[in-house]
């Protein structure tokens, strides 16, 4: 984050804070996680150059330029003391790690003790230097000593209770500017920067310089023991961070953000972070990784290395039940304080070695006695197939083979050496690509254009996984191939054998650590920073997971007797999950299409990971097994589904007694033609809109009229309502709109087919709606008080009455034909005429005949036209025409019966128009025409 001038910084121990004390005369709380100001506080005009965070009273300490002391409470933002501590610029303070106890330094070269629980007295001051007091540090291997630096040269160390110096430490040329303590190891050293440009190591027993190391450019304004890393950090004005070892004090590395000047660093313990202040702001880092060193071997015994102690820890030795995800109580036991740091710590194939790789260097012991069984050196160490076979990077360009500890093989590989793997075989790594090596003669096996994190062999060596950044690739490789190949004497090309790998699946997922059971991978993902990560498992691209982890988790190992995956998190906590290695085993004998021995392994199996099994079975491409071995009824009801199963989905269905499933069930019974089962599984699902289908479809009146009734009774007035509308029951239907609470419905319908019911069911609506609204109820017009308003109202009483001595009588389906234009037939008209032609509208129509559209004038046109074409017909032929049209029960009118209406005496136009041309001469009958047709078309246009 950037800002003014930072002068000093501190890390809080366990919230994810910094603070920045300002050279202009702020205090900046930042969250190095969201990157964002949390608080701040504004101290004073002038600089403030040192602040600490008092955690366990949720304070923080300020001293500035103005000789005060200020502390506030970072939640309040209360400021709870302020005060005059010194007669000069006061340029740091530090906490005591236990105590209530505060030590501040200042230009007027005294270092003064505070008491916070005695209301910060000043309980001692010491004096001693003769020049600014730059610095002061407490001893974290005894907190009742601590360390200044001045700039009169010298370092001197102090007990709290002491106002005099206990020994003075002298060496630099010019003025120390600061100082910390070495935090782990037994070593008693401090180490100090001046601006001589030089950083000393201090023995403070001998009061020895043991090492002085010399890189920076200007003057050393900072420096930092980190208190879990073996590293010394160092700031200078020359812009630059500089990382030294520990334990060799070579100069590992340079950090350099371009935020000009360096004054301030501060390490969290436990963790990799640091804060470093500069000119331009504030920078928090994470150096390295956080994963824990640890290694599991065969038996049950987890080795790690926590700073330079080696611990054990048996698993066997745990009795009790814990439950999954919980830590285990392990009992440790010391093995060694290893004299390099360790940076991996890693068992061979089986078990009986173990070695520790760090600082350069290695050291191999045996597991059991943890003696030391070899050394030497090595940037990176991995185990081969064998016991006593390993190789070693010694450098960029170098890597040599060593077999019962002696060198094998030396060879340089074609590239720079970033990383070597071990396992079935030798991996070498850049930037860019992998080259795998024979373990005999380190022999070209395959080039591959990946840039893998690690490579994961299984125990038997023919499958491997290469882990890159976004995703794994999982490989099958032939040794046989390469053997043959190697024996044959070919020429092998830059990429290798290319035979003797093949691709098996690739997966996006990111490893962060995995084993390999059998051809199961098992393996933890997610980021390194990540809060939270999985537990999963892949066979045959199938990706299981097994867990949810809400911590960053390390596999360590899995242990087949225990049927238990052990991972630890950054403390070295350890934890277990279960996981049954007959499933594994079932599993990669389906991956393998080893049918036998799945089901030789199935019996195995406990009951409870059937479904497991069924899903991975599913995903694999075989649901009819699947099917077999599910025990869940929802995924055995989704396989039947699939497979269009009916018998099971029935069985399944008659268990679980679900509509949905009986919907479900009776779709697939349609497709399958069984609609019998169909009929059923709507009734038992009561899907009453199928049902309508189906009894619609089959024409079945009387089970139409029981789910009228048993709709009615669910409450599915619609569906009821369709069913009894089907049915012609005019009656019904309004009675069910009222009982429904649908009375305006009711009117209106009753406006259209029961016109008679009008005043009664608008009488109903008037009470209903006088309940809320009387005005409202007043509005509504009743046909019996107000019939003008209704048009056609008489007309539509006739009609009504007509449909009642007509309604359609039940026929077999094979009528339906003589009856397809019934629908067509506008009752209104029809009736108007029927009466106009003196019919009854109480007369019954001649049975089966088919009703039709009423006559219009168009259709009356179009009549006429085809007597036109007529004309010529004989005058017998016309009168026997009309006869047997006379002698025949009244029609319903068609298209061409223009003129004829029922009930009443049957006109023919057709025989009339010809009987009255036929005596005519041909420009007479032409101007009859014209004539008809002109009277015609006037009447078409008045209607």
């Amino acid at each position: 984050a950037r800002s003014d001038r930072v002068k000093s910084v501190d890390v809080h121990p366990t919230e994810p804070w910094v603070l920045s004390a300002l050279y202009n005369g702020h205090l900046f709380l930042w969250n190095y996680n969201t990157q964002s100001l949390v608080k701040s506080f504004e101290v004073t005009d002038l600089p403030v150059r040192t602040a600490k965070f008092i955690a366990r009273k949720q304070w923080v300490i300020a001293g500035s330029d103005d000789m005060q002391l200020r502390v506030y409470n970072y939640n309040t933002m209360e400021k709870v003391k302020v005060w005059e501590a010194h007669s000069d610029y006061i340029r740091c303070v530090a906490v005591h790690p236990t105590q209530p106890l505060v030590v501040s330094s200042s230009d007027d070269m005294s270092i003064k003790l505070w008491d916070w629980e005695k209301g910060w007295q000043n309980t001692m001051v010491y004096e001693g230097h003769s020049h600014y007091v730059m610095m002061v540090a407490f001893n974290p291997k005894d907190a009742n000593t601590f360390a200044s630096a001045s700039l009169d040269k010298s370092i001197k160390v102090w007990g709290l209770h002491n106002a005099n110096p206990h020994f003075t430490l002298e060496g630099h040329e010019k003025g120390v500017n600061c100082l910390d303590y070495f935090a782990g190891g037994d070593r008693p050293y401090l180490v100090s920067g001046a601006d001589d440009k030089m950083v000393k190591v201090w023995d403070y027993q001998t009061k020895q310089c043991v090492q002085t190391m010399e890189g920076h450019q200007h003057n050393v304004a900072t420096i930092c023991c980190h208190p879990s890393l073996p590293l010394i950090i160092t700031g200078g004005e020359d812009g630059t961070v500089r990382l030294w070892h520990s334990n060799t004090y070579r100069m590992e590395g340079t950090l350099s953000y371009a935020f000009e000047r360096c004054w301030s660093i501060a390490a969290l313990g436990g963790t990799h972070r640091v804060a470093i202040g500069y000119d331009e702001g504030t920078i928090v880092v994470k150096l390295g990784r956080e994963d824990p060193i640890a290694s599991m071997d065969p038996t049950g015994k987890i080795t790690w290395a926590k700073h330079n102690e080696i611990v054990q820890a048996n698993l066997k030795a745990v009795t009790e039940e814990v439950a999954e995800g919980e830590r285990l109580p392990l009992a440790t036991k010391e093995l060694d304080v290893c004299e390099i740091y360790p940076q991996s710590l890693q068992h061979n194939r089986k078990g009986q070695l173990a070695v520790v790789c760090g600082d350069g260097e290695f050291i191999v012991y045996t597991a059991l006695a943890w003696r030391k069984k070899s050394f030497g050196q090595a940037l990176d160490f991995v185990w081969g197939m064998d016991t006593a076979e390993y190789a070693v990077r010694e450098s960029l360009n170098s890597v040599k083979v060593f077999k019962q500890f002696k060198e094998a093989h030396a060879f340089r590989p074609p590239m720079l050496v970033e990383a070597i793997f071990g396992g079935a075989l030798l991996g070498v790594r850049n930037q860019e690509l992998l080259m795998l090596y024979d373990w005999a003669e380190c022999r070209l096996v395959r080039r591959i254009d990946v840039c893998p994190r690690e490579v994961y062999w299984n125990e038997v060596g023919d499958v491997v996984a290469l882990a890159c950044e976004e995703s794994f690739y999982v490989l099958r490789y032939n040794k046989e191939v390469a053997n043959a190949v190697f024996e044959s004497g070919e020429k092998i090309p830059e990429e290798g054998i290319e035979i003797a790998f093949e691709l098996l699946y690739e997966v996006q997922d990111t490893v962060r650590t995995a084993v390999w059971v059998g051809d199961c991978f098992i393996y933890t993902n997610g980021a390194e920073d990540s809060p939270s990560s999985r537990l999963n498992y892949t066979v045959g691209g199938q990706v299981v997971t097994l867990h949810h982890l809400d911590q960053p988790l390390y596999l360590v190992g899995y242990l087949p007797k225990e049927n238990k995956l052990y991972l630890l998190d950054k403390h070295y906590s350890v934890v277990s999950y279960r996981l049954l290695l007959s499933v594994l085993e079932y599993q990669t004998a389906v991956v393998r299409r080893d049918f036998e021995a799945a089901a030789a392994v199935l019996p195995s199996i406990p009951h409870d990971q059937h479904n497991r099994i069924a899903r991975f079975l599913e995903a694999q491409g075989f649901p009819e097994e699947a099917l077999q071995v599910a025990t869940d009824a929802e995924h055995r009801f989704e396989l039947a589904v699939h497979l269009g199963k009916l018998d099971v989905t029935y069985e399944i269905c008659t268990t679980a007694d679900s509509d949905a499933k009986w919907r479900q069930l009776s779709d697939m019974a349609l497709q399958a033609s069984k609609l019998g089962l169909a009929e059923e599984c709507m009734t038992r699902a009561c899907d009453y809109a199928g049902l309508l289908m189906m009894h619609t479809s089959s024409g079945d009146a009387e089970k139409i009229d029981q789910l009228a009734v048993d709709a009615e009774a669910a409450g599915k007035g619609n569906i009821a309502f369709l069913c009894l509308f089907l049915r012609g029951r005019v009656s019904e239907c309004l009675e069910l709109l009222c009982r429904t609470g649908r009375v305006p419905e009711a009117a209106f319908f009753a406006r259209t087919y029961a016109p008679s019911q009008m005043s009664r069911i608008v009488g109903l609506w008037r009470a209903e709606l006088a309940v809320k609204n009387v005005k409202a109820a007043g509005a509504i017009a009743d046909p019996a008080e107000f019939p003008n308003l209704f048009e056609k109202l008489e007309l539509a009483l006739k009609a009504e009455a007509w449909c009642a001595a007509n309604r359609p009588q039940e026929g077999p389906a094979s009528s339906y034909p003589q009856h397809e234009a019934d629908g067509a037939l506008d009752v209104l008209e029809h009736v108007s005429q029927l009466l106009a032609n003196g019919g009854r509208v109480d007369e019954v129509m001649a049975p089966h005949s088919p009703a039709v559209s009423s006559p219009t004038p168009v259709a009356a046109a179009q009549a006429e036209t085809a007597v036109d074409e007529a004309a010529e017909a004989a005058a017998a032929e016309a009168a026997a025409a009309q006869a047997a049209a006379a002698a025949q029960p009244s029609p319903a009118p068609t298209g061409d019966d223009a003129s004829a209406g029922l009930g009443g005496d049957d006109v023919d136009l057709d025989a009339e128009l010809a009987a009255a041309t036929a005596n005519m001469s041909t420009d007479d009958a032409a101007a009859l025409e014209a004539e008809l047709d002109k009277e015609l078309a006037d009447d078409f246009a008045e209607s």
